[in-house]
């Protein structure tokens, strides 16, 4: 459904988003911003927007008041503000997200509802509240479809030394080690980075702490073989949180520079975002597919990604998979510097 600014004003998204058997309606609606409109008009588009259940998409350039009450705006235009992404053909771009929406609704307005609610919490709180959706979306019919479709999977076997620790002074360098597995994000690995990380927690003179990844890529993200493997979703809730590297890099941040390379994706975009900084090579590649599973970023990355680049791109990101170079990483913040 397509509104212009009016409709929206006068109550288009209103509409609920599930209908009488509970099924979830189409949540997206596009809202035509060609023409602008008073400032009271405006005003008005502003409180409908904030108010709306729906996942509200602009297309076109819109007041800075209202591109900040959508969701995420589309626009032609060259050097958007973080509100927006530029697209050579917004109507095409808005099609994609509408497939994407389509296919997985609950998904994606948990990821809305998630988005809009975290942007001002302390991050623990965000992170909290980031897992208690990915937990529930964990017992849900969309992310039931997708497991169904992957079929049953052996688990992945043990790695010696999934995560390698140097300490150099008072420097500690922490390298992602399964290059097999593209340094899958999986319980190996998690848990040895939370163990080296907890090394710079309790030890002041670790001034310094590098994160890399060994092999063609930095982390390909979680291990899919390991998906639908927790015993519940309480149970997943709390190891993600406080067993999770979420936490710690964040309290670290100051003191973090993340290296990243080749495939980042889910957890390898979503836990390099809270370093203080990010260092990528040219050939970094930053992807967010877990709504094609039916769930949202849950490593992390609907408090981190859009910390550095705003719940609006961030929400972007995560709607259609897309991979976003590091030139345009670099652009919007993800990244901080770009080298070889």
């Amino acid at each position: 459904m397509i509104v212009s600014i009016e409709d929206l004003a006068d109550g288009a998204a209103d509409a609920p988003t599930l209908g009488p058997d509970g099924a979830p309606c189409d949540p997206l609606v596009a809202v035509d911003l060609a023409g602008g409109g008073s400032p009271a008009l405006l005003a008005r588009a502003v409180r409908a927007a904030r108010g709306s259940d729906r996942l509200l998409v602009g297309l076109g350039d819109a007041d800075p008041a209202l591109a900040r009450a959508l969701d995420l705006t589309l626009t032609a235009a060259a050097g958007a503000g973080r509100e927006s992404v530029a697209a050579a053909d917004p109507g095409e771009r808005l099609a994609a997200i509408g497939r994407a929406v389509a296919a997985n609704p609950r998904a994606a307005l948990v990821l809305r509802e998630v988005l809009r609610a975290t942007e001002g919490l302390p991050v623990p709180a965000a992170l909290d509240v980031e897992s208690f959706a990915y937990s529930t979306l964990l017992g849900g019919a969309e992310f039931a479809r997708w497991l169904a479709a992957r079929g049953p999977r052996p688990l992945p076997p043990e790695a010696a030394e999934p995560v390698l620790v140097d300490r150099a002074g008072d420097v500690l360098h922490i390298t992602l080690n399964r290059p097999e597995r593209r340094n899958a994000y999986g319980r190996q690995v998690r848990d040895a980075l939370v163990d080296a990380l907890r090394v710079a927690l309790l030890d002041d003179g670790v001034a310094r702490v590098v994160l890399d990844g060994a092999g063609p890529a930095f982390c390909s993200g979680g291990d899919l073989d390991e998906f639908g493997t927790a015993p519940d979703p309480a149970t997943a809730h709390h190891v993600r949180t406080r067993a999770g590297a979420g936490r710690p890099l964040h309290r670290l941040a100051a003191r973090t520079e993340a290296r990243v390379h080749g495939a980042c994706v889910g957890a390898g975009v979503e836990l390099p975002a809270f370093a203080g900084r990010v260092v990528a090579r040219p050939d970094a590649v930053f992807r967010l597919p877990e709504l094609a599973m039916g769930l949202i970023p849950g490593a992390g990355g609907t408090v981190s990604v859009p910390r550095r680049i705003g719940r609006h791109r961030a929400l972007y990101l995560a709607l259609t998979g897309a991979a976003l170079d590091a030139r345009t990483a670099l652009a919007w913040g993800l990244v901080d510097e770009i080298s070889a």
